[in-house]
């Protein structure tokens, strides 16, 4: 056609790729996207995934590929930097770790930093960032909790407790009394026996939101449940302690279940009281994050997630935020979705937007 220059030639592939939302997903480095679709860049004579690191390219030059063989068919060659013809980096990081979870688990004794990160092939400090990302935890973290699990199944399969505590890894009982009653909720003895003889006073009350019981031992307070039917309330805490002994609330007690009404109704007076927390060290992490979330603001789970140092983890942290029990107190309703939109709730998202109704307002009035 005359007139036209090389130029004119070149805006409409230009647009086409600006257009396209796959290049949107190159400017995020979006890893989600790998594997999905490839581009090519003319002026580097490479092919890349859309996660590159590399500086972005000028669309003009640039090709997008629904498949692998269609960007080898340009000819060019593979980046070496994101390497778009072998596994993801996110897939290559995975498979490093669960390697990595393996040899914890294959070994007696917990084996050192080092000696993971030499067995994958990797610097200590990279393994150590990769396995915290794809796990939430840091690889002493993950042992300990391993070793925790093998002293509840051995204890549950009949072992006597020396015998699962050394079963486990440990070397000493020594240095598993230490934190036993926190990694089990109560002495090995007691978990042994099914919690057998642990007392758990509780008592039920009303709140604006509904029916509330609270539960306690002799740690802290272990329960707290929201809900519309108080013999259902009750259920749930006889099928979380199976073989404790229930103890139903005395006068002492109904005070401090004023105490937890008085922070459904006002949150700002916040709750000072002990709290017995049983969970796994991923679960207790994420629930110290949560209390940490002033009232009056939400959080995403990425947010979380990004906030104990495990970006990758957003899913566990949703799963984290559904293991509470202790409802309001480890406020897991000022978690909300990515685009601000309110998730599930364990007790209701009606009472999930109640609460976090009433904060706002109590937002607002302090800051007049």
């Amino acid at each position: 056609m005359s007139g036209m220059t090389s130029e004119d030639v070149r805006k409409p592939a230009e647009l086409g790729v600006v257009n396209d939302p796959r290049w949107t997903r190159v400017l995020a480095r979006d890893r989600t996207a790998d594997g999905l679709f490839w581009y090519s860049v003319a002026t580097t004579g490479i092919y890349c995934r859309p996660s590159c690191a590399s500086r972005a390219a000028n669309p003009i030059n640039v090709q997008l590929h629904d498949t692998l063989a269609d960007a080898k068919a340009t000819g060019f060659r593979p980046c070496k930097r994101c390497h778009p013809d072998g596994p993801s980096i996110d897939a290559e990081k995975a498979a490093i770790v669960a390697r990595a979870c393996r040899l914890i688990e294959g070994r007696d004794e917990e084996p050192s930093l080092n000696a993971l990160a030499k067995a994958v092939g990797r610097s200590a400090s990279y393994f150590h960032r990769s396995f915290k990302a794809v796990t939430g935890l840091t690889p002493k973290d993950y042992a300990a909790a391993h070793r925790a699990r093998k002293v509840r199944e051995g204890l549950i399969s009949g072992s006597s407790v020396p015998e699962a505590i050394y079963d486990a890894g440990y070397n000493s009982s020594g240095r598993f009394y230490e934190k036993s009653t926190d990694m089990l909720g109560m002495t090995p003895t007691q978990f042994k026996k099914g919690g057998t003889n642990e007392e758990i006073r509780f008592a039920l009350g009303q709140t604006s939101l509904g029916a509330i019981l609270v539960a306690s031992s002799k740690k802290g307070v272990a329960s707290i449940l929201l809900g519309n039917d108080p013999d259902a309330l009750l259920r749930q805490l006889q099928d979380r302690f199976p073989k404790a002994r229930l103890v139903g609330a005395d006068e002492d007690y109904e005070a401090l279940v004023a105490r937890v009404v008085g922070l459904v109704e006002l949150p700002q007076i916040g709750l000072d009281l002990p709290l017995d927390v049983r969970g796994t060290a991923f679960q207790c992490r994420v629930w110290q994050a949560l209390r940490e979330v002033p009232v009056g603001q939400t959080v995403s789970y990425m947010e979380i997630a990004l906030r104990i140092g495990s970006p990758k983890a957003v899913r566990a942290v949703a799963g984290a935020c559904a293991a509470n029990n202790l409802a309001v107190a480890i406020p897991c309703h000022r978690v909300v979705r990515n685009d601000g939109a309110l998730s599930g709730y364990a007790w209701g998202i009606e009472r999930k937007k109640a609460l976090l109704d009433r904060e706002a307002a109590v937002t607002v009035q302090m800051s007049k």
